[in-house]
């Protein structure tokens, strides 16, 4: 039995990954930390946990110096994370970490975006955790950087157009839509029910931070810079995520010929559903689950490719696509505690 660690136990994703780990075959939760809830037992936090899967929560500091498991995963806000990776990777454990703090690549592009780095060196070191791209090195790694919500849509979204010869991928506009829980659970009023429930807004309009995330991993892909116009937005839901990107031709290509290019890309993918024409991507429908589901429809008109996607951002966004990335690290089935079916209704 994998026993496993989670830091940062009852925030949406920590949560989120109790949820999946509990119905996995082969991982025991030993225990986990919590900031407002250290010393009280899990089912006290939240009812809906029999003695079976109970523990004790502990402080953040207690586990890193006293992390006696397999695997851990770090569900911490950014900047905290990297304080405790080294620690706990000196004990001998695999790291998820769900935070930024291992994402990019260059240092100086975590300064400009997200603000100093206290161990800069963990980001050589970690493997970015996108499986349908990374699946190779991720097995390899004892460190993997857990993508962003908003990026995994968006690179999973663009992957197959990026090396068409007819496509322009080098500047895509992608326009996103996400559920308040990817704000965290922290309370914020900009994200109460009374303040988001029945608005829809844009914000981060210039600038936001997974700008960077996303155009490291497609320039990597293209051997060529990109440049993305993001623009996110708030919706009254509490999960989901669906991103739509608009790529202009450079030369004549049928639909069919786009969607068969999906289906070539992702016909091994045990997570990547490819819609049939005229099916586009809802948040409903893959509510809970692990899947990510794409479309691409071409615009005759204007010329302009149209590829979506939608993910649950607290699964395939989160939680989900970080116990993939234990499977794969650990050596057990990539689909193992994550073949549920999606939420419905």
């Amino acid at each position: 039995m994998i026993r496993a660690l989670i830091f940062g136990a009852t925030g949406y994703t920590g949560i989120e990954l109790m949820r999946i780990l509990w119905s996995h075959p082969q991982v025991a939760v030993t225990g986990g930390s919590s900031r407002n809830w250290e010393g009280k037992r899990v089912s006290e936090v939240f009812p809906f946990v029999d003695a079976k899967r109970d523990f004790v929560l502990r402080s953040m500091e207690d586990l890193k110096l006293n992390p006696d498991a397999d695997v851990a995963f770090m569900a911490l806000p950014h900047g905290q994370a990297a304080g405790v990776i080294r620690p706990v990777l000196e004990a001998g454990l695999k790291i998820i970490d769900l935070s930024a703090d291992c994402r990019l690549r260059d240092p100086k592009a975590y300064e400009e975006w997200y603000g100093a780095h206290c161990d800069p060196d963990l980001m050589q070191r970690a493997v970015y955790g996108l499986p349908e791209l990374h699946r190779e090195e991720i097995r390899q790694a004892d460190l993997v950087a857990n993508p962003g919500c908003y990026p995994t849509s968006v690179i999973l979204g663009l992957a197959p157009l990026v090396n068409l010869a007819q496509v322009d991928t080098s500047k895509p506009v992608v326009d996103s839509k996400s559920g308040i829980s990817g704000a965290g659970r922290g309370g914020k009023l900009n994200t109460s029910f009374c303040e988001a429930g029945e608005g829809f807004k844009p914000y981060s309009v210039i600038g936001h931070r997974h700008i960077s995330e996303m155009e490291q991993e497609l320039t990597v892909l293209s051997d060529e810079p990109v440049r993305v116009r993001f623009t996110p937005h708030l919706i009254p839901i509490s999960r989901g995520i669906v991103s739509t990107m608009y790529l202009p031709l450079k030369a004549s290509i049928t639909a069919e010929e786009l969607r068969q290019a999906y289906i070539n890309y992702y016909r091994l993918e045990p997570f990547i559903r490819v819609l049939p024409s005229g099916v586009f991507p809802d948040t409903a429908r893959v509510r809970g689950s692990n899947q990510c589901h794409l479309a691409v429809e071409l615009d005759e008109r204007t010329g302009v490719v149209v590829a979506m996607a939608a993910i649950d951002n607290l699964v395939k966004g989160a939680s989900g696509a970080a116990v993939q990335n234990m499977n794969i690290m650990v050596g057990v089935e990539e689909t193992a505690g994550l073949e549920g079916l999606p939420l419905f209704p």
